[in-house]
């Protein structure tokens, strides 16, 4: 499910650990929570290996919207708790799923706390990044969201997304843009069903 929001981060990121480096999660919480509005070209790497780019449109909390590049006629939507998946080349109604029941309601969730018990399932730093790997503590069988920061000033720079049934999915973050204005509209999953198009 949902492997559109998946990507795979460098297994050996995982394997080198440098602790003196390594951002504490109380900063990765607070620049999370922090986000209010951001703007990223990015690359996402699919779990059967093909790739897809486009554009991503994050308000916090809650809301996202993926806008696929052609030759791909897709669009991803987050709001009012539910993700909707649309296939341009389709006139069906969007594939929908509750946010909740994705990962990526880690990184939208209006309070982040990564200090939560047993939210947080990996920390480590590769030299270069933080790699945060979370769940939600009392569901993880949907599945769990890894997080690459920078630091100075800290930055989320890609996620991977492992689902629940397996699948991975990256999603590389470009120059990330933040603090502009998001009209709620661009989120509006009814005002882009197909009877309103």
């Amino acid at each position: 499910m949902l492997r559109f929001l998946s990507v795979p981060v460098l297994s050996l990121a995982l394997a080198m650990p440098a602790f003196a480096d390594k951002l504490p999660l109380s900063e990765v919480s607070d620049y999370l929570n922090d986000l209010k509005t951001a703007e990223a070209k990015f690359t996402q790497i699919n779990d059967d290996g093909s790739v897809s780019t486009g554009r991503v449109f994050i308000k916090r909390p809650g809301r996202v919207r993926f806008e696929y590049d052609p030759p791909e006629k897709a669009m991803v939507l987050a709001s009012a708790n539910t993700v909707a998946i649309f296939d341009g080349r389709s006139n069906q109604p969007p594939e929908t799923y509750p946010l909740g029941r994705t990962p990526l309601s880690v990184i939208l969730a209006r309070n982040v706390d990564l200090a939560r018990a047993n939210m947080v399932v990996g920390h480590a730093y590769d030299g270069t990044a933080t790699v945060v790997t979370a769940q939600d503590p009392e569901h993880p069988e949907y599945g769990s969201i890894e997080m690459v920061f920078t630091g100075d000033p800290v930055e989320l720079r890609q996620w991977v997304i492992n689902d629940n049934s397996g699948g991975r999915t990256t999603v590389i973050l470009g120059e990330m843009h933040t603090g502009m204005s998001l009209k709620n509209s661009l989120f509006n999953i009814d005002l882009h069903l197909p009877h309103n198009n």
